[in-house]
């Protein structure tokens, strides 16, 4: 038997929370590929949700959540062997805070963590245009071991919902995660 995995899920304050609301709602029907799941969300992610999600509230998965400043999460420290790190969606500011390693609370903290360790840290970026400092803050966590994951969906799935649309990036962040998830593959 594989594993099992211990994922930290950041929410950032970026438009696309419909992006979250999938990579929650895929990680609890993984979650016998999961030991873990720590979740943390920033104040403008908590209205971006409440503005875009209705109905829906992080809280109801059953998730650890984690307040933006507790740093005595687990995965505040490599020595708790969280493999990976999803942020999603990832703003622009957090992106910039990461590649520049300002550890201001504990997203960036776990994410610094992540890199230093050698660990999973994928990026969903929800930003466009992109400016020359976004493309220079995307070249340096590539080169800290990072991925930048744009949210740019694939139509080829042809999607019947803006929640199936979502899972074509969601599912392919998971798949990058080390995740084994049922999805659409090309050439199938």
């Amino acid at each position: 038997m594989e594993k099992l995995k211990k994922v930290v899920v950041g929410i950032a304050g970026a438009s696309g929370s419909i992006y979250a609301k999938v990579l929650l709602d895929k990680l609890k029907q993984l979650e016998n590929q999961t030991e873990a799941i720590g979740v943390i969300m920033s104040e403008n992610a908590k209205i971006n949700w409440d503005l875009e999600i209705k109905n829906s509230k992080v809280e109801e998965y059953g998730f650890d959540i984690y307040a933006k400043n507790d740093f005595n999460a687990p995965f505040a420290s490599g020595s708790a062997k969280y493999e990976s790190m999803i942020i999603c969606p990832c703003s622009a500011g957090v992106m910039g805070r990461v590649a520049t390693g300002i550890s201001n609370d504990l997203m960036t903290r776990a994410a610094d963590v992540i890199l230093k360790e050698r660990r999973k840290l994928i990026l969903v970026l929800r930003e466009t245009p992109l400016s020359l400092i976004h493309i220079n803050n995307m070249q340096t966590i590539t080169q800290a071991g990072g991925i930048v994951c744009p949210a740019i969906p694939s139509f080829y799935g042809v999607a019947n919902t803006k929640e199936a649309l979502a899972a074509t990036v969601v599912d392919r962040v998971l798949d990058l995660a080390g995740f084994e998830v049922e999805t659409f593959r090309w050439g199938r």
